[in-house]
């Protein structure tokens, strides 16, 4: 990626940063700064949800509403039971899923998404919907690559 597109990214992504001026900035071209708390959280957030358990949870229950943990387990599929405990707990850290416990025997854990969990997903449609738009483009470069290498 060319730096101009690297720099026009980060902007999109990080849209608080504030230009640096005066003597502090020592070159024609300001440098950006940011609250490195925000900047720190948005880095572990794109690192969550870029993870495919993540995005597979989300998609399950924005669809289904509700999941008990198994039937969660079979409806992302794939994945073991240790790695959807560690994403759901994860989700659930971060505020994007619920988890209810019922106590009867054997206790039955269900999980729901939250408001928030539901408008990370909606955000993650925009990439479903440039993928769609996209997709003989990337597929071109792919096979353009493919002939190079």
């Amino acid at each position: 990626m060319a730096k101009s597109a690297k720099k026009s990214v980060r902007k999109l992504m990080l849209p608080q940063r504030k230009k640096v001026s005066g003597a502090k900035a020592g070159k024609a071209s300001l440098p950006m700064v940011t609250d490195p708390k925000v900047e720190a959280l948005v880095r572990e957030i794109i690192e969550r949800v870029a993870d495919k358990w993540t995005m597979l949870v989300l998609e399950v229950l924005e669809e289904h509403g509700v999941a008990r943990f198994t039937r969660l387990g079979e409806l992302v599929g794939g994945i073991s039971q240790k790695m959807l405990t560690k994403t759901v707990r994860q989700m659930e850290r971060d505020g994007l899923v619920t988890r209810t416990v019922h106590l009867v025997i054997p206790p039955r854990v269900e999980y729901e998404l939250t408001e928030l969990g539901r408008s990370l997903g909606e955000a993650f449609c925009g990439v479903w919907i440039w993928v769609e738009e996209h997709s003989e483009e990337i597929e071109r470069a792919r096979e353009a690559f493919k002939d190079r290498v």
